[in-house]
């Protein structure tokens, strides 16, 4: 009896870096060398800049090349195995987990403002007031984002939050891009924007609020993809 063989969904930058790897492994990019730069390869690859990001910090992750912040991205010895680790290999990316973030948080905000409780609106201020910048600041944001979605009076939407939050968490390419771009004045940031979004929601304006959460994910969309590096390929010693 003939059988089909199973389906496997390649993520974009998945394939990439696979191709990026291979052309290390063959010694087209030399130990020690330096990679093109992420713009240069995006117009080989015909992809977004984003889908280059990540796929570089997988290879990173990898061990196939080094992120130096300020100089570029360099060749490092090719790992023995060609098979990349199975936790990058199922990884969503940082922007697609974003862009579903948009589509969701929006609304919750919205709904928060109109249907949330009023201690439903006391948990989301005193998420927001709890947030230090240097102390744990990522659990704060993850109860504020998920304090909000809790009070928008939809389970399924709730969930849903919940689950991007967890998948986020989750991602090894997020975690290594947090760790070289989200610094405390990053953080200040994201702390203007969620006041901005809790002074909406406090105000029960469910446009303003559904405008100031788009508005927060695009500022972090955006500073994720201009932090990575200049348009000569090197990374950007300031952040």
């Amino acid at each position: 009896m003939n059988t089909f063989q199973a389906v496997a969904v390649t993520r974009l930058y998945r394939m990439i870096a696979d191709q990026i790897a291979g052309r290390i492994r063959a010694g087209d990019f030399p130990h020690g060398g330096r990679l093109p730069s992420e713009r240069e390869l995006a117009e080989q690859l015909q992809v977004s800049r984003a889908s280059i990001r990540e796929a570089l910090i997988a290879l990173e992750i990898e061990g196939y090349v080094e992120v130096r912040v300020g100089t570029g991205v360099f060749v490092t010895a090719a790992p023995t195995s060609t098979r990349p680790s199975s936790a990058v290999q199922d990884d969503i990316g940082p922007f697609d987990l974003l862009e579903a973030r948009m589509l969701i948080e929006p609304e919750c905000a919205a709904l928060a403002a109109q249907q949330g409780s009023d201690a439903q609106l006391a948990a989301i201020r005193k998420a927001h007031d709890g947030m230090s910048l240097t102390d744990a600041p990522g659990l704060h944001d993850r109860q504020f984002h998920r304090a909000i979605a809790a009070a928008c009076g939809n389970a399924a939407l709730a969930a849903s939050v919940a689950h991007l939050w967890d998948l986020s968490l989750a991602s090894p390419v997020f975690s290594r891009m947090q760790d070289y771009f989200v610094n405390t004045k990053v953080w200040a940031v994201a702390h203007a924007e969620h006041q901005r979004i809790l002074t909406a929601i406090l105000a029960r304006d469910p446009i303003r609020a559904r405008h100031a959460m788009h508005a927060h994910l695009i500022g972090i969309l955006a500073r994720l993809r201009e932090d990575f590096g200049d348009d000569d390929g090197s990374i950007r010693p300031d952040l």
